[in-house]
């Protein structure tokens, strides 16, 4: 059989999600799994250096097609942004849900360890990009290493929000993964209320009243 003189990133992805799907085991060798989808393996590094970079690659992948899935709907820019978060997670848990049985297996044993889990790199970085990009309010302390604390909690919140998320949807038995859609609801409208700065900023600018009215 004759190899393929090219191969892109999106076809090794697939090649790669479904070898795990079907023998239930990660490929041994690039090797053999370009020879067996006849290609060149030296085209598979083109793209990646090993499987551990396909299967970064792969979350990553599944969070901006959802991503850009949601900036394509006319109405997404008049979303609030807390609607925008939830849109965000409905979209790419349907995602998930798709690729249910790759991402099953490819997380098998590892479901308590999702925090530690280097695959997620990709993800992360994506993820907590578009976190800053809805610019979540913090409280305005007017001290720039505050406010920098604040953003880096925000960043660091919403990211282990989302792993708590992954965690439960991977024990999820409900049909449709009904009981992950209203755990994502209930979730992210208990850390958007969380992060309402109104009241707060309200009692930190009558203490600020108060003591500038003691100094003078």
């Amino acid at each position: 059989m004759s190899k393929k003189n090219k191969i892109v990133a999106s076809e090794i992805i697939t090649f790669y999600m479904d070898y795990v799907v079907e023998h239930k085991i990660k490929p041994d060798s690039v090797e053999d799994f370009a020879k067996l989808h006849q290609f060149d393996d030296v085209n598979f590094y083109d793209h990646f250096a090993s499987f551990k970079d396909v299967e970064k690659s792969i979350y990553n992948v599944l969070f901006k097609n959802a991503l850009l899935i949601l900036k394509e709907t006319p109405e997404y820019q008049s979303f609030s942004k807390k609607n925008k978060l939830l849109s965000l997670y409905y979209t790419f848990f349907e995602n998930l849900a798709l690729n249910q049985e790759y991402i099953k297996l490819s997380l098998n044993g590892l479901e308590n360890q999702l925090k530690a889990l280097s695959v997620f790199s990709l993800l992360r970085q994506s993820f907590i990009g578009f976190i800053d990009e809805l610019n979540l309010e913090t409280l305005n302390l007017n001290v720039d290493s505050i406010e920098n604390i604040q953003k880096k909690t925000i960043r660091e919140s919403a990211w282990i929000q989302l792993l708590f998320t992954m965690k439960f949807w991977l024990d999820d038995t409900s049909d449709a993964f009904e009981k992950t859609d209203i755990f994502i609801e209930k979730s992210i409208n208990t850390s958007m209320e969380l992060l309402d700065t109104k009241s707060l900023q309200n009692i930190i600018d009558f203490a600020k009243f108060l003591y500038k009215e003691k100094v003078q």
